[in-house]
C-alpha cells in the first residue's frame, strides 16, 4: 500500500511529519538509490528502500509513548548543534523517539516523546485545542486588567494568541505564583505574553497536557505513558 514519503519517515520515528518535510527538501532522503527533494512522492514500503543520510529506514514495530520531567539547561531537541544536553540525555529506550513540541531551554515540566508519527498532530496542532497547563512565578502582582488583557489574546510576533486562562494561585511582597493555561504552543509563548503584561516570568514548569498529568514523576526522571493515556491521546 502507498503512502506519503514524509509520513512514512514518521512512522519510521524519524521525526514528526512537518519535519520529515523539511528533511526530504533538504536533499536527504533517497528512495531506492535515487534523491528525493520535494514532496508529493509516495512509497510502498513492501518494495521501495528508504534512507536518511546514507541509512536505511524502516517502521518502528513497537510503538512507544514517554512521559518526562524535563529539567531546565535540557534543550527539547534530538540533537543540538551547540553541543547542549537534549532530552533524549535523559530517556534511555531502544526505539528511536522524538519530542512532541518543545519546552523552552529554561523551562522545566511535562514534555512527551514517541516514535508514532501519527500522534504529533493530535497534541501539537492548535485546532486540536489541547490544553497545556503550566505554573509560573512571575514579577509583580498582575491587575484585573492585566489579567483580562492576557486571557483575551495578545498581539506577539504578527499573531494574536488565542483565549487562555490566568489565575493567581499565591501571592508574596514582589511576585507570585500563577496558573496559566493555554492550547497553542509557539516559541517562549508564556514568557513574551508576560512580557507583554509587564510581568517578567521568574520561573516555568508546565504541569499538563490534554489528561497527561506530571503527577509526582521526579525532575529528570521519565515513564510509559497508561494504556489509558494513549487511548484519549488516539
Amino acid at each position: 500500500m502507498e503512502e506519503r514519503l514524509q509520513k512514512y519517515m514518521a512512522a519510521c520515528g524519524i521525526a514528526s511529519r512537518r519535519k520529515c518535510e523539511e528533511i526530504i527538501l533538504q536533499a536527504r532522503v533517497k528512495v531506492n538509490g535515487k534523491i528525493v527533494n520535494e514532496l508529493g512522492v509516495k512509497i510502498d514500503e513492501e518494495k521501495d528502500l528508504v534512507t536518511l543520510d546514507g541509512k536505511l529506514i524502516k517502521k518502528e514495530k513497537n510503538k512507544v509513548y514517554i512521559a518526562l520531567n524535563k529539567p531546565k539547561g535540557y534543550v527539547s531537541t534530538v540533537k543540538d548543534e551547540r553541543g547542549r544536553k537534549t532530552i533524549l540525555d535523559l530517556v534511555d529506550v531502544t526505539e528511536r523517539i522524538y519530542p512532541i513540541g518543545r519546552l523552552d531551554y529554561d523551562t522545566s515540566g511535562l514534555i512527551l516523546l514517541t516514535n508514532d508519527g501519527d500522534i504529533y498532530n493530535k497534541i501539537i496542532h492548535p485546532k486540536q485545542e489541547k490544553n497545556k497547563i503550566y505554573i509560573a512565578l512571575i514579577k509583580g502582582i498582575p491587575t484585573e486588567n492585566d489579567i483580562k488583557k492576557f486571557e483575551i489574546g495578545i498581539n506577539i510576533d504578527g499573531y494574536v494568541t488565542a483565549p487562555a486562562k490566568f489565575k493567581i494561585i499565591k501571592k508574596f511582597k514582589d511576585y507570585c505564583e500563577v496558573e496559566i493555561i493555554i492550547h497553542e504552543g509557539r516559541n517562549r509563548q508564556i514568557r513574551k505574553m508576560c512580557d507583554f503584561i509587564n510581568h517578567q516570568v521568574l520561573e516555568l514548569k508546565r504541569i499538563q497536557i490534554g489528561d497527561i498529568k506530571l503527577g509526582n514523576l521526579p525532575l529528570g526522571k521519565w515513564r510509559y505513558l497508561s494504556n489509558k493515556e494513549v487511548k484519549n491521546i488516539k
